[in-house]
């Protein structure tokens, strides 16, 4: 398994001259695809968007893709029915800022019972700007 930056390493190798590569041949084709086109309009999208496409060469933490995102939600999303009957929209958005917490904790294998627990200790003794050491990929900063 590479670490983040023998990942940004083997990415600037392997797969920047070939986004170099893709990066000219979307520019020439900007000067020949009619712009209001199926193809202009992807084209300039893509073009419009290069800077993002192009971020996850510089940061080895960065995935190419969404996917293990979207499989973690997915069971997410096939209950948001349910949050029609959480009494109201305040409710719904509790519960799923709640189990979005709780799928960061599955993420990082973090247990939600000690997350939760160690959050709830500390919570009110933390500085406002350090709240983000709470987070559960945090855990170990504040664990007792």
């Amino acid at each position: 398994m590479l670490d983040a930056a023998e990942i940004k390493e083997l990415r600037l190798k392997e797969s920047l001259p070939v986004i170099n590569e893709l990066g000219k041949w979307i520019f020439e084709q900007i000067k020949s695809t009619l712009p209001k086109s199926q193809i202009g309009k992807a084209i300039q999208y893509s073009y419009g968007r290069w800077d993002a496409l192009s971020a996850y060469l510089y940061d080895g933490n960065l995935l190419i893709d969404n996917n293990q995102i979207e499989n973690s939600i997915r069971p997410l999303a096939l209950v948001r029915k349910n949050y029609l009957f959480a009494g109201s929209h305040e409710a719904a958005q509790r519960a799923a800022m709640i189990y979005s917490f709780f799928a960061i904790c599955k993420k990082h294998n973090i247990n939600p019972y000690n997350w939760l627990r160690n959050t709830l200790i500390n919570i009110s003794t933390i500085n406002h700007k350090n709240i983000t050491d709470l987070y559960p990929q945090n855990i170990n900063k504040f664990s007792n």
